[in-house]
């Protein structure tokens, strides 16, 4: 079988990312009725591109207010972009947000609001609950991201401390009626937690989010303590009235992208196995996939190679060492160290939205020479681990990948290609 390896996983990465942007999923989703006035509120990576879609498509009045992360804008010509900072909110969220709560806050049942909702939106859509500062939400997300909860604990927390979030925004659209898009970057595609949830009933409670900060001992200031124990911090409940004009819609999801990926595998004669959305500490998720590699490598089990193993979702990093790198080269820099160049295999992992954590780079690959090239340069990959360090790791080998913002984002992807002989590696 004659193909490049590392050039045929980027093509999967870039089908990956297509399969879910919202040039391609959004038209299809909008009301049929676009006639008339519409607002246009939104948050999140690709909330830019995806109000360039309803411009384009809408044949009624169009104006409205989104925000995106820095760097992730498109021109928009009625439909205002505000770029803000992510994965820790700033003063620039915290106003944008302020404006959109107040665009939508004085509608009658006549209006029509499309919010346009992505991964990101939790932290850009930044307005702090009464009493909370925006120095107590940024210091909290912080202390979050650094400790290994999920994106689920993490929205849990981030809803009960805000005055937008938890459905609190689909709230102030009443009576308005609001028409939610949503590309999930989250495993299992809860409405609620996705940017978590401003247009959704959220059944989660505040003794929860404090039971999280609990968990994994995050102090907090005792404002902050004192509002989660109020009765004000609950978010809006299923069933709630405000909510009952409020429609949401999932227009993208990774489970599509994993699925275009696999198509495009099979067409290339390799056999696609789909793992879905895992969630997990990012260096043990990349053990288990070591061991399925392993397994086909050794035994044909559970697929005979050639073949790609495939998979999702949003892995996290209890950071522990002082080295650069997001959750996908944690997962390359394990996967290299559990493999330890077994040949024939080769995986990328990146985050679709182009933005790997915080760095400059969406991922990184790995190929059968990556443990030894290290070692001949004086890099450990288990010394490299232990300092969180992936990033400087894949960057020594020219191996990171670096695609630019996408303005979509359905988290991670992952792929690791195993040719069918370790004689045909290339």
């Amino acid at each position: 079988m004659s193909v490049d390896p590392q050039q045929f996983l980027r093509e999967l990465f870039a089908t990956a990312i297509d399969a879910a942007h919202p040039q391609q999923v959004l038209e299809a989703h909008l009301p049929t009725d676009r006639s008339g006035r519409v607002i246009v509120i939104g948050a999140g990576k690709a909330a830019a591109a995806m109000a360039q879609v309803v411009e384009r498509c809408w044949q009624g009045e169009v104006s409205g207010l989104v925000v995106t992360r820095y760097g992730h804008g498109a021109p928009c010509e009625k439909i205002e972009v505000v770029e803000a900072a992510h994965p820790v909110p700033d003063a620039a969220g915290q106003a944008v947000a302020k404006r959109v709560f107040e665009l939508v806050s004085n509608l009658s049942e006549d209006d029509r609001v499309i919010f346009l909702l992505s991964g990101g939106g939790s932290a850009l859509l930044a307005l702090p609950a009464a009493g909370i500062t925006l120095a107590d939400k940024q210091s909290i997300n912080k202390a979050l991201l650094k400790s290994g909860a999920t994106i689920g604990e993490m929205n849990c927390v981030r809803k009960h401390l805000s005055a937008i979030k938890g459905g609190r925004l689909g709230k102030a659209c009443w009576p308005a009626t609001v028409y939610t898009y949503a590309i999930s970057d989250v495993p299992g595609d809860l409405a609620t937690v996705i940017a978590s949830g401003p247009t959704v009933a959220d059944p989660s409670t505040s003794a929860e989010a404090l039971a999280i900060l609990k968990r994994y001992g995050i102090d907090v200031p005792a404002s902050v303590r004192t509002w989660l124990q109020s009765p004000e911090s609950e978010t809006v409940k299923p069933g709630d009235p405000s909510l009952a004009r409020s429609h949401f819609q999932l227009i993208a999801r990774p489970q599509q992208s994993l699925e275009a990926a696999a198509v495009k595998a099979h067409q290339a004669g390799f056999s696609p196995l789909i793992l879905g959305d895992l969630e997990g500490e990012s260096r043990e998720v990349a053990k288990v996939h070591a061991g399925i590699a392993r397994q086909v490598v050794l035994h044909g089990q559970p697929l005979a190679a050639p073949c790609v193993i495939l998979s999702g979702g949003e892995t996290t990093v209890t950071v522990r060492g002082n080295g650069r790198g997001g959750r996908n080269a944690e997962f390359l820099l394990s996967l290299t160290d559990s493999l330890k160049g077994l040949p024939g295999v080769y995986a990328l992992a990146g985050d679709t939205d182009g933005i790997d954590g915080s760095e400059d780079n969406a991922g990184a690959i790995m190929t059968p020479d990556s443990y030894a090239r290290a070692a001949a340069l004086g890099l450990s990959a288990s010394d490299e681990l232990d300092n969180n360090n992936g990033y400087g790791y894949f960057e020594a080998l020219d191996a990171l990948i670096v695609t630019e913002p996408t303005r979509t984002n359905v988290n991670d992807f992952r792929a690791i290609l195993i040719l069918e002989s370790p004689n045909n590696d290339a």
